[in-house]
């Protein structure tokens, strides 16, 4: 009887997880059936579960010819907006964060605490709160339409901040004081000794900057007019109509299933580095 419960302990938990996978994906495999069958057939409400013949004439004129009806362009320049938008947006939140939570923790000058409040305050604001004096300020410098406009009203982040802040003041004392006396400056302090053990951190750090700014779509509405600059969030929403016969949903489900291979690229490459940076205690 103790066997018997034990095997039924082991089980139950994998069962509740592969329910959960299940559930979780079956959408995504809808997506992926969808897209290799013809517009009619999703649109009648007959499509099967198992696939089409129409997939690779489905990707490659999503990809390489134009999106649907609704929008000219075509996905694979979506997913160079969308990719570079969340790579500089990813990489400027950690540069300006691990920059100003070094000078709020080792540098003593007046004002250090008011100027970190003044940081963190501005978890209040985020860019839907502001919006409109953010969309002024940009219209004004000339910044409609460009990747400048897309990326830097949402390059800061006070969260990156008080996360590095908390991570230096765990850094032994001993460390500061070792690389004093090697005659370390400031920066090969922060250059040597910082970068190479917040490198986890700023992992995790990326991953979730990096999907924050994938999934962007309120700012990129406002900030963009030519097709040419729009990205792959705005381009599925412009693809789907108000009437379903002029939606194409077969290059709805194609531009939805490459939307989610560059987020789940990155969470898979730098998955260890992630699971590291949030639960690593000992630096």
């Amino acid at each position: 009887m103790v066997e018997r419960k034990g095997a039924l302990a082991r089980l139950l938990p994998h069962a509740v997880l592969l329910i959960g996978v299940a559930i979780v994906a079956f959408p995504v495999y809808l997506a992926i059936i969808g897209s290799t069958h013809e517009n009619a057939v999703i649109a009648n409400g007959q499509m099967p579960l198992w696939p089409g013949t129409t997939a690779f004439d489905t990707y490659y004129r999503t990809i390489f010819v134009g999106a649907g009806r609704t929008t000219r362009e075509p996905v694979s320049t979506m997913l160079l907006n969308s990719l570079t938008m969340a790579l500089l947006i990813a990489v400027g939140k950690i540069a300006i964060s691990i920059l100003s939570a070094y000078a709020v923790t080792y540098f003593r000058f007046p004002g250090r605490m008011a100027f970190f409040w003044l940081i963190f305050v501005t978890l209040m604001l985020p860019v839907e709160v502001r919006i409109y004096p953010t969309y002024k300020v940009a219209a004004d410098l000339g910044l409609l339409d460009s990747m400048a406009g897309l990326t830097l009203p949402l390059i800061a982040s006070a969260t990156a901040t008080l996360l590095f802040r908390q991570f230096f003041m765990t850094v032994p004392d001993e460390l500061v004081e070792a690389s004093k006396i090697d005659g370390a400056g400031p920066f090969r302090f922060f250059k040597d000794t910082l970068l190479p053990l917040s490198r986890t951190n700023m992992a995790a750090l990326f991953v979730i900057l990096f999907i924050y700014g994938w999934n962007q779509y309120l700012w990129p509405l406002l900030i963009t007019t030519r097709d040419d600059m729009q990205t792959i969030v705005i381009g599925i929403k412009k693809m789907i109509v108000t009437s379903d016969a002029l939606t194409e949903w077969q290059v709805v489900m194609a531009t939805a299933v490459l939307a989610m291979l560059p987020p789940v690229f990155v969470v898979v490459a730098m998955q260890k580095l992630f699971v590291r940076g949030l639960v690593e205690t000992e630096k």
